[in-house]
Parts: C-alpha cells; structure tokens; sequence
C-alpha cells in the first residue's frame, strides 16, 4: 500500500526538475512551464473533491485498481505530448486519476487497529512521501539518459503492474453510505460546517503545502541557472535529500499514538518557519551556500511531514465510517494549497526570484505557525468554559 501511494504521488513531481528541459523542447516560457505543476496539483485537487468520496460508496479495493490503471493510460499521453495543449492535459488527467493514493491511505487506516493507527498512517505516509521527493531523482536520472519523457513511460508500465498486484494483495470493503453522488459530495462540503478539528487542520494543510510548493517549484529554476548551472540529473538528486526529511513521516505517527500530536504540530510549524532562513541563504551559490540550502531543504520536509501526518491521526480519528470524505475534504484543501504556492512562485520568479520565493515561503510558513497557535488558543479556552 505506500508502494503504491508512493507511485501514484510521484506522477504529480516528475516535471519538477525537468521544467528547463520540457520547456526547450515543446518551446513553452519559463512562466507556462511552472504552470505544468499548477495544473497536476489542480487536477489532484479535483479527483479529490469528485473521486475520492467514491469510497464511501463503492467497493475501495476495486476503486483503486481502476483508479492506478487509468493513471497508466493518462501517463502515456504526458508521454506522447508533442505541445504544451497535449502535456498540460495529460499531466491535468493523470493528477486527476493519482488521487488512488488518498484512497488507499484511509483504507490501510481502516484496516488497522485503533492504537496502532499512527504507526500505520506514518508508514504508508513514508511511502507517499519518498514518492513524491524520489519523483524528482528518478526524473532528473532518466532524463540525462533518454529524454524526459523516459519517466513518464516508466511510471506508466509500474502503474499498470500496480493495479494488478492491488487487485490480488487487497482485500474487499465496501462501507455504503446510503447516499446518492450528488449527496456524497453535499455531505462531504457540509464536513467544514460541522466539524471545527477538520477546518483549523485544512487550513494548517494548505499552508504547509504551498510552503513546500514554493521550495520545489523554485527549486528547478534556482539550480539550472547561473548560481548552480546543474543538469537535470543533479537537480533531481536533491529528491534523495529531501527524503531524509520524509523519514521523520514514521517518527511523526508513533508520537501521535502516545497522545502528543499537538506538540508535533508546533514543533513543525515553527522548524518550518526556520528552514527558510537556511534556504535564503544558498541562492548564491558557492559551497556554504550550497550546505545552507541542502540543511534548509532536509528541515522543510521534516515539517511539512509533521504537520501533514499530525493533522491526518486527528482527521481520521473523529468518524472512521467517513474516512474517504474526510480525507476528501482535507486533501481538497491541502492540493489546493501547494497550487496556490506553485502559482505566486511562478509570479513571483520572475520579479525577485529565489530572494522572493524565500519571502514567499517564509510568509506562509509564518502564517501556518500564527493558524496553530489560534487553535491552540480556542481550544484552550473552549475547555476552561466547559
């Protein structure tokens, strides 16, 4: 299962290191090729909203078989692009369809016994993660060997080979809700109304994520000009830095099974906060620079993973009979987020560049700690008036 979370989170980054190069070969500017990550995070954000609640209906296991083989499909026309019309739509179809790994997090979370919820989350977590950051090495690689679109047809054979082996290794369940589509997703927009835990974690979600949104969006820019001048290759090996930070994912889940998930939060809030003052430090290039930059980069992902699994063992702790619409809601509002902090990158890039990404990240990240502290606050006072 975070194998295949793993997989299916790592369509959405491929292009991260390969933005100069797409953008050379499908003649796409600089401000039209950061939108290719814009446009997977809004096509994640929507298979969230409208495909993610279909686990509350159908049978999950044959859901996220279909879910993994129709992401085979959309990968090889990203693959077969041959403008920027054709990858932006293959790359907004496969982020729709990737969303098959937030249907099988919740489902190991079902599967799992109560007090060992954490440690399963933190696990299949670290899957997703190492996705998500290694996407970028497994890019950067296999582009200096055969061209950036070798990714692409790589990932869609595994994807294939994944349905197969979900649709043997899982399980079923199905956990009716009784409700029509339309009702579905009504009741799963009606969750912010009702729940006040889902709205204040939504909202620290997205921050953190258009903080890492920033980083790695501005990330490709920073390394393949003047400053570093690194090929695609060397970019994408950043991914294996920013998995040490991914590693902390399991840590994290175990903290939250000994009652301690607030204290994470904070702790991560304000490390994130601090990882931007090591990243400003290393856009000018040079070997301190470079160090500053690396330590920035591991201490980003270790918090936004902090604060990601934290607010998950709260979410998915208050009904576990809606756990695909709570993890709707909540993701909706996390990729939500990371398009947001992709999108003011790419406006911001080109007036102040890395200096302006690094204000960027730093004001969202200072926004995120002030958010934790205004829950902690209501909720601290919500108990001295009960």
């Amino acid at each position: 299962m975070a194998a295949a979370c793993g997989l299916s989170a790592a369509n959405n980054y491929f292009a991260q290191p390969l933005l100069e190069v797409i953008g050379r070969d499908l003649h796409m500017s600089a401000t039209l090729s950061a939108l290719v990550v814009t446009v997977a995070q809004v096509g994640y954000a929507l298979g969230l909203i409208v495909l993610v609640p279909l686990g509350d209906l159908f049978e999950r296991r044959r859901l996220a078989v279909t879910l993994c083989a129709a992401t085979a499909v959309f990968l090889c026309v990203t693959a077969s692009a041959t403008n920027a019309a054709m990858l932006l739509a293959g790359t907004a179809l496969t982020g729709l369809t990737s969303v098959a790994a937030q249907v099988v997090l919740p489902f190991a979370a079902t599967l799992s016994p109560p007090e060992q919820r954490g440690r399963t989350v933190g696990t299949v977590m670290t899957g997703l993660l190492l996705g998500i950051l290694l996407a970028r090495t497994a890019a950067g690689l296999l582009s200096d060997l055969s061209g950036w679109r070798t990714v692409y047809w790589a990932n869609a054979v595994l994807m294939a080979v994944m349905a197969i082996l979900l649709r043997n290794a899982l399980p079923r369940l199905r956990t009716p809700a009784g409700l029509s589509y339309p009702g579905l997703l009504a009741s799963t927009a009606a969750l912010f109304a009702r729940e006040p835990v889902l709205r204040w974690r939504a909202v620290l979600g997205a921050l953190s994520f258009a903080a890492f949104s920033v980083l790695w969006t501005a990330m490709a820019f920073l390394l393949s000009g003047p400053a570093y001048g690194w090929s695609e290759s060397a970019i994408g090996l950043l991914g294996l830095v920013g998995a040490a930070g991914s590693l902390s994912a399991s840590v994290t889940g175990r903290l939250a099974d000994r009652g301690l998930v607030h204290r994470v939060s904070g702790t991560a809030a304000l490390l994130l906060l601090a990882s931007w003052g090591l990243l400003a430090l290393g856009g000018s290039g040079g070997t301190w620079p470079l160090i500053a930059l690396l330590a920035g980069v591991v201490v980003l992902d270790a918090a936004v993973q902090g604060v990601h699994i934290s607010n998950q063992n709260l979410i998915y702790a208050l009904h576990p009979e809606i756990r695909n619409r709570l993890t709707s809601a909540y993701m909706t509002s996390y990729f939500a987020g990371g398009a947001i902090g992709s999108a003011l990158t790419s406006a911001v890039w080109g007036a102040t560049g890395w200096s302006g990404a690094c204000a960027l990240g730093g004001a969202l990240s200072a926004a995120l700690a002030a958010t934790w502290l205004a829950e902690r606050h209501r909720a601290g006072r919500s108990r001295r008036e009960s």
